[in-house]
């Protein structure tokens, strides 16, 4: 495929576009996240946090795995086939635990059983989540990892960090316990270049850095949408 790509310039300006949608719509700035940093919400709140939250994590083959099938570069596609392995393993930052599994780790120090993780009763706009990410990750490439990459994961970085310290004094649930929050905030880190990599390797003209910067606005829209429904379920759960 060509090798010639978008100028520096204007990669520079739609990662600033990106990062304004960001900032706008930082998870510190919205209730949910913020509630579970500053220990707010109770017991039975947090359960259903975690129970609705399992559209993420349960079900991230569903975004991943296309993005690996779609991948038109090998090297690139040798990046996504790790964090798949790391996802469904945990061979690379989790010893050995997949991520799904830490999540149900978590869950269980809140007293929900698997099954009951596996079977939550998803809201609406948690099904709608999985649909838009599923869909927007089999799309055409760029567009798919824009939208996972520098919409969905850019907002990760900090903040499970801030979510798991909240956790722990809240609560005073062990690190064994928070490990999910612990790999994400370990392994997220890896991927600060990420924006530029991207964009320096598949956008290819201004429309392409346009289609970029659209994928992850409305990947973080879609996200506030989701935050917004879990939020109102928190409130509702005790």
């Amino acid at each position: 495929m060509s090798t010639t790509s978008a100028s520096t310039e204007s990669i520079k300006a739609a990662l600033d576009r990106i990062a304004d949608v960001q900032l706008r719509y930082s998870r510190y700035k919205h209730p949910l996240w913020k509630g579970l940093m500053d220990g707010q919400f109770e017991r039975p709140q947090v359960r259903e946090f975690m129970l609705q939250m399992s559209i993420i994590p349960l079900y991230n083959h569903l975004y991943h795995g296309p993005l690996y099938v779609i991948c038109p570069d090998p090297e690139w596609r040798e990046l996504i086939a790790e964090v798949v392995y790391e996802e469904g393993t945990g061979r690379l930052f989790a010893d050995g635990h997949p991520h799904w599994k830490l999540w149900l780790r978590l869950g269980n120090a809140f007293g929900i059983s698997d099954e009951e993780m596996w079977n939550a009763d998803l809201c609406a706009e948690a099904l709608a989540y999985r649909a838009f990410c599923k869909e927007i990750c089999s799309s055409d490439f760029l567009t798919g990892i824009s939208a996972h990459m520098l919409g969905a994961e850019a907002q990760v970085p900090g903040a499970v960090g801030s979510v798991y310290e909240g956790l722990k004094k809240k609560f005073g649930l062990s690190d064994h316990d928070l490990a999910f929050y612990i790999v994400h905030n370990e392994a997220d880190a890896d991927h600060s270049d990420i924006g530029v990599r991207l964009l320096g390797r598949f956008a290819k003209s201004e429309v392409d850095l346009d289609r970029a910067v659209k994928a992850a606005t409305e990947m973080v829209l879609v996200s506030q949408v989701l935050f917004d429904a879990i939020h109102r379920r928190v409130l509702s759960a005790c």
